[in-house]
């Protein structure tokens, strides 16, 4: 069965982003192993998964930077060949390529990926998607990059809960660029 990962960058304080969506504070200079360490954890990844807000930004950002011939990023290519599917309650059309829109309910599309063949899913958000995965308990696997600021106010992503969400550490890992990455998934309860 497909497992659905979740990457978010967070303040150490928790915030996905600004109360405006600014993300100005994110540690962007990564190193090669921190560069690696994405690199691995998208391998078994043959989908992005990410809600409309994001979508509007991410998609063409990428395929920007894939089509710019002094980008020398081999991950520019990669998030831009990569399939995505964009959850979305409001459009019914884009011109994004390689991208295909998602309406209906959340949980019951989710759990349909999950049972096709095929590699993992990654999310990436923006905060409302990934809020409303984490409160229906959709997600396998978080990984929690943590940016050394703090930035007092803004989107959450564990704001909906409506009962504790217990987690196991996979593992943390730090970097020299001041970014540590957990990896928890969710916790076996009896």
């Amino acid at each position: 069965m497909r497992k659905l990962k979740l990457q978010m960058q967070l303040s150490l304080d928790g915030f996905v982003a600004g109360p405006n969506g600014e993300m100005d504070w994110m540690t962007w200079n990564w190193d090669e192993e921190l560069n690696s360490f994405v690199t691995e954890i998208m391998a078994s990844v043959d989908h992005l998964l990410l809600g409309r807000k994001l979508a509007e930004g991410f998609i063409p950002h990428w395929e920007a930077a894939a089509i710019n011939p002094e980008n020398t990023d081999a991950g520019a290519q990669q998030m831009a060949g990569i399939p995505k599917l964009v959850f979305t309650q409001t459009l019914n059309s884009h011109n994004w390529p390689n991208t295909e829109l998602m309406q209906g309910d959340l949980a019951e599309q989710i759990n349909q990926l999950k049972q096709q063949p095929g590699g993992d899913l990654m999310a990436y958000g923006g905060a409302g998607f990934a809020s409303a995965l984490i409160s229906r308990n959709l997600v396998d696997c978080y990984y929690l990059f943590i940016n050394p600021a703090a930035i007092g106010n803004g989107l959450r992503i564990f704001g909906e809960l409506q009962q504790t969400l217990k987690l196991t550490l996979v593992k943390a890992t730090t970097f020299e660029c001041g970014v540590i990455v957990l990896h928890y998934k969710p916790a076996i309860t009896a």
